[in-house]
Formats: C-alpha cells, structure tokens, sequence
C-alpha cells in the first residue's frame, strides 16, 4: 500500500480524521456502514499511484471523527456541509466526490447541491435516488413477523447494543452476509425479525463462515472492530433515523437533476439492487443524472464493491477521471 498520512482536520463545526495519500486532483472518499475509511484502502494507493491526491475521511459519527450526540446532526445537509468544509480545510476549489452505501447519497446530493466544487461523483452500490413523493419510512416493507432494516434502525438503543454484544462477530457478519460469497440460497431480503432482532438473523448458519472470502481478511475485520470497539454504532445508525428528515429538508430539490460528469458502479448480487424500484431505476438513472458516463454491472459482487473487485472498481474509476 502507498504511504498514507493521517490528520484531523477542521470540518462544518466538527474535527475530522481523514487518511490521504498522493498529490494532484482532488478525489474525495466517502464510506457507507457500518465501516471506515480503511474501506477505501485500494483505492487510496491506487490514486495515488495514478497521480490523484485521494481523501478518504471517516465520515461523521465514525472512527476518529467528532460524533455529535444529537440525531438531527446527521441530516444530508450536515454530511454535505462537512465534505464542503473538507475542501476548505484542504484548500481545494473543486474535487472529485466519490461514495459507497450511505457515502453515495451524500456524494450524488453533494454533486447535485454544489456543481461548482464537485466537478465529478462516482456512486458505488446505491444510484441516485430521486425524492419521492412520499415519507420513505411509509413505504419500507413491513410484515407481522419482520421489518426492514431501516425501519428497525429508527430506535435509539435498539440495534446499537445488538450490534456491540459482540463488535467483531458484528462486523464480520455484516460484510459477509451481504456480499457476492453469501450462498445463493440464503435470504437477501434485508427484513429483520421482530422477535430476536439482528441476533437472530445473525444467527443462521449462512452468515458466519470458517473462511472468509480472499477480499477481507480476518485482520481486515480486526481494523473495523477496533475502530468501532472505540466509537460504538450510534453515529452511523443516526443516518438511518434522519431518512424522513432527509425528504423533508430536500423538498426544495424535489425534481432537480444531477449535472456533472458521473459513473455508477453496483455488483449484480448486491441486495440495493433488489430494493424496491432500483430495476426501474438504474436502467434509466440517465434520466436524473444526464452526464451519466458509465454504469458498470460487476458480475458476482455483492455490497462491499470497492473491496469485493477492487482491481476493477479502479480501472473503472481511473477511467473516469482521466476522461474529465
């Protein structure tokens, strides 16, 4: 790996650590969860390699980062205001945004709200998703015995201590039960029980293997638990809790359209992909974002896409860039 360095900086009324490596353009990499900027670790050396200055922070609520108690600190608009202030605190005009899991829509919305400092995004697993006319927690899946995870998230408490009764089975969970190695007989239907809750899902014999899968090792898993044994789960779970807060605040964009240079880049096994609505979605994702370059399909790949097929997820991304 490429020589990173690590600072705190000062970002949007919050102190942010971020890893770095490289000079050149801008390319800033904004992680999803439950992870870290150590998500971003092949592309950080990759980037730098190929001449760019890449920025992976831990987003707020994460890792090394300030994370606010309050849950309406967590809107879209304080994510993008960091990311604006990282530029500052970086002293660059214009960047490059690019974002996994909950780091997309803070990059596609980041893109959308401020063309003159993101010249360029690139979303990973979740496409822009235009705002919908309706209260999202309204419409997730809900059934007598099981709700979705996102509307099992909604309670301050709840999934945090399921998910630090044990940190690293939590997290080597996580990544493989929702990966291009789950088996294919498993359940990807992303409900959660109501009774026995995350533990219960976790519980089955498909989502904790002897061997895990080449792209992530146990030492891997070893970085993500450390870093959350020191900042628990609240702050990237507070993003959950803001999704209906997130539609009010962004009625004001209700139609608007992303209009700067794009690539998306999803697994064919990733489970976003068989939300409801995304295979209408994707396939027209033109439509909301008309500088849409490229949507690359990676065959196999679950949810983790940058570590699942790193090598092509760079290729893909170095593509991008030289072209803008």
């Amino acid at each position: 790996m490429t020589e990173l360095t690590h600072r705190t900086i000062e970002t949007n009324g919050i102190r942010m650590h971020v890893a770095e490596a490289g000079t050149g353009p801008l390319v800033v990499l904004c992680h999803g969860f439950p992870e870290c900027w150590y998500s971003w670790r092949h592309q950080l050396s990759a980037l730098a390699a190929a001449g760019f200055r890449a920025v992976a922070p831990d987003m707020r609520g994460y890792g090394q980062t300030d994370q606010p108690d309050e849950i309406d600190q967590y809107t879209i608009f304080h994510l993008i205001g960091d990311m604006i202030g990282l530029l500052d605190a970086l002293g660059a005009e214009q960047a490059v945004i690019a974002g996994h899991d909950w780091g997309a829509p803070v990059a596609w919305y980041a893109a959308l709200m401020r063309p003159d400092r993101f010249r360029g995004v690139i979303g990973l697993s979740v496409p822009f998703v235009p705002r919908g006319p309706v209260q999202p927690t309204t419409i997730m899946p809900q059934t007598e015995h099981a709700v979705f995870y996102q509307l099992y998230f909604q309670s301050p408490g709840v999934a945090e201590a399921e998910f630090e009764h044990d940190i690293r089975r939590s997290i080597r969970n996580s990544l493989y039960s929702i990966s291009g190695d789950m088996p294919r007989s498993a359940p990807t239907d992303m409900m959660v029980p109501r009774q026995g809750g995350l533990l219960a899902r976790w519980a089955t014999r498909f989502v904790n293997p002897e061997t895990l899968p080449p792209w992530i090792t146990e030492a891997d898993v070893d970085f993500y638990a450390g870093e959350f044994a020191r900042s628990g789960f609240r702050g990237g779970l507070n993003y959950y809790r803001n999704i209906d807060r997130n539609w009010e605040l962004l009625a004001p964009f209700a139609g608007a359209k992303v209009n700067v240079p794009a690539l998306y880049i999803a697994g064919d096994r990733d489970v976003v992909m068989a939300f409801r609505g995304m295979d209408q979605l994707v396939p027209n994702l033109a439509q909301f974002v008309p500088q849409l370059r490229r949507t690359l399909i990676l065959p196999g790949c679950g949810h983790w896409t940058q570590q699942e097929r790193a090598a092509e997820v760079n290729a893909a991304v170095l593509e991008f860039l030289r072209s803008l």
